[in-house]
């Protein structure tokens, strides 16, 4: 769960403006690193064209500069150097790109009947057995009776915290999600209330994020790096990262989409939240082109939330208003993959969390469940709030649904290729939905006008059932890359552009028609048509603010503009206090909707 608050003090230590410019348009240094106080120390991140060897070593410990991490599967290095250094590491011809370390933070019920979860187990037999799921995030609090059988088979911390414990409590949440057995409630209509997707998983608790939900870039990529390293190990088929950051430059360029390309590559399906900021900017560019990273890699699952409206049924579900939307910035990769529940998701709470004290928002009723054997929480109806569940909302949330049916299909076909699951995944996810949707936020009046549009939806929405029951298996050896989306300024409309031998290609197994479903190809190869999302009567938005307009993401004041939503002085109406919702610098876990806001209600 991402927090506004957290995120302003972050950008108040960490955004430095030097007195001296360093390296100012060195196309392989980060924006952030080209004005800086000479003899500054900063932390870096490396990369590199091929391995680094021990004379690159040599040449960036000749500058008294200090190695942090090594990454044995990424081809880069974390150092910490000075400021005057940079330039001239730079001018390197084995340097492929410098980036700072950039901070992170992080980011029921009907939810499993809203995906058919439930029939994973009881129609198809599957429970996740055997697949090996890594956890990055704020650890795993297994002494809860829920989880107290999934004692995790490897933990490792890389975060600022001295003990593993998950202080903060978004770790422990999500693993309740994905794998909780529901064991602490009884509920009205299941056997257990708080069920997890993937009972039967294997979990690898790798933490990154400290007592507040905070962390680093280069935790994150040595999370990653170990997860890769264990693989074989532990059988780790799939990493689950409900946390992400703003998007600082092409996906090709940042080191965290660097990461999880490798674990993808090595066989490791990665899922990853798509951000909570749907709700920037509301009559500007309506949330769209705010895709988190590493969600904006066109590798990985990205995953979008809906509200269940707290029914079983998905009949009545709709879009969160804080979802983030595509496409991604500075590549405009079509995202989010597909959508899940995420909205008011109960789930695990860690003993330790400080959460429900920070942000009662976040408080479930015991009301909601029977608590057997423990005095004081034993009747049905109590006020009290629960001890040992929370609620929270976010894309954080939404990604370990993801996950667990990913989980569930790998044990269903164990020699499936991360492509294949995601594929699978986009091509069995449901295509209704309603034409628009509206949410009123009750604290600001703000009300949101939400359109179901590839940028906003995806794929559609998950359905475990119809991935498990598909038998149309794409071939091994096709990417399942997200497809960019291209301009047309002069016909003004937008093409959708897939890279060589993709799944969803020309004259390939799969057409666009079957992944996106018929409402999104609307005349020769337009993704809408031009009346829609950038076309000259969009709905809500008018012609002038369209996506494609002058306003808004390729327009003269673009989302990276001085007064949008990272810019200098932007925040979105609904989102937070007057200030920087991220500053330059800051990477950020997923979920600041459902702290401040407490979901859509």
């Amino acid at each position: 769960m991402k927090k506004t608050l957290r995120l302003t003090a972050i950008c108040g230590l960490v955004i430095t403006v030097g007195s001296m410019a360093l390296g100012a348009g060195n196309e392989k240094l980060a924006t952030e690193l080209q004005n800086r106080n000479a003899d500054e120390m900063v932390d870096v991140i490396i990369q590199y064209r091929d391995t680094p060897t021990a004379a690159a070593h040599q040449r960036v410990a000749a500058f008294h500069s200090h190695l942090k991490h090594e990454f044995a599967f990424i081809k880069a290095r974390h150092y910490s150097v000075p400021a005057h250094a940079l330039a001239e590491l730079a001018k390197d011809p084995d340097v492929a790109y410098i980036s700072p370390d950039r901070p992170v933070q992080s980011l029921v019920d009907q939810a499993i009947s809203t995906i058919g979860a439930n029939r994973a187990w009881s129609t198809f037999n599957l429970n996740g057995a055997g697949i090996g799921v890594a956890v990055i995030d704020s650890g795993i609090d297994t002494t809860h009776p829920d989880l107290n059988t999934k004692v995790p088979l490897y933990t490792q911390n890389f975060s600022s915290d001295q003990y593993q414990y998950d202080f903060f409590g978004h770790g422990t949440h999500v693993a309740g999600i994905l794998a909780g057995s529901g064991a602490y409630s009884t509920g009205i209509n299941f056997t257990y209330t708080f069920q997890g997707v993937a009972k039967g998983v294997n979990l690898i608790n790798l933490k990154v994020l400290n007592t507040t939900g905070q962390g680093v870039d280069s935790a994150v990529i040595a999370a990653i790096n170990q997860a890769i390293a264990l693989k074989s190990t532990y059988n780790i088929k799939v990493i689950n990262l409900s946390l992400g950051r703003p998007v600082a430059e092409s996906y090709k360029l940042d080191p965290l989409c660097q990461a999880v390309e490798q674990a993808w590559k090595a066989g490791i399906t990665v899922v990853v939240a798509a951000g909570n900021y749907g709700r920037a900017n509301p009559t500007t560019t309506f949330g769209y082109g705010t895709i988190t990273a590493p969600g904006n890699d066109p590798y990985v699952i990205t995953v979008g939330a809906m509200n269940t409206m707290g029914t079983a049924s998905p009949a009545d579900d709709v879009i969160a208003s804080y979802s983030s939307k595509g496409p991604t910035l500075y590549d405009t990769v079509v995202k989010p993959d597909l959508v899940a529940p995420g909205n008011l998701i109960g789930s695990v709470l860690s003993a330790w969390s400080t959460i429900p004290t920070t942000y009662p928002l976040t408080d479930l009723s015991n009301s909601s469940y029977i608590v057997p054997g423990i005095s004081g929480y034993t009747t049905a109806g109590s006020p009290v709030a629960s001890q040992v569940y929370m609620q929270l909302s976010g894309t954080s949330m939404a990604t370990p649904f993801v996950s667990g049916t990913a989980a569930l299909i790998l044990q269903q076909h164990p020699s499936m290729t991360p492509d294949q699951v995601k594929a699978v995944l986009m091509a069995t996810a449901s295509k209704t939905f309603p034409a628009t949707s509206s949410y009123t936020d009750p604290t600001t009046g703000t009300t949101y006008h939400e359109q179901y549009d590839i940028f906003t939806v995806g794929a559609g929405y998950l359905n475990v059932v119809a991935a498990l029951a598909n038998t149309n298996i794409p071939t091994a050896g096709l990417s399942a890359m997200s497809p960019s989306a291209v301009l047309n300024a002069k016909a003004g409309n937008a093409t959708m552009v897939n890279g060589q031998s993709v799944i969803w290609g020309t004259n390939l197994i799969w057409g666009t028609n079957l992944i996106w479903g018929t409402n999104v190809i609307w005349g020769t190869n337009l993704i809408w048509g031009t009346n829609l999302i950038w076309g000259t009567s969009a709905i809500p938005v008018s012609a002038a603010n369209v996506i494609w307009g002058s306003n808004v993401i390729w327009g003269t004041n673009v989302i990276w503009g001085s007064n949008v939503i990272w810019g200098t002085n932007a925040v979105g109406s609904g989102v937070g206090a007057a200030g920087i919702v991220w500053g330059s610098n800051v990477t950020t876990a997923d979920d600041v909707m459902s702290v401040l806001t407490g979901g859509d209600r």
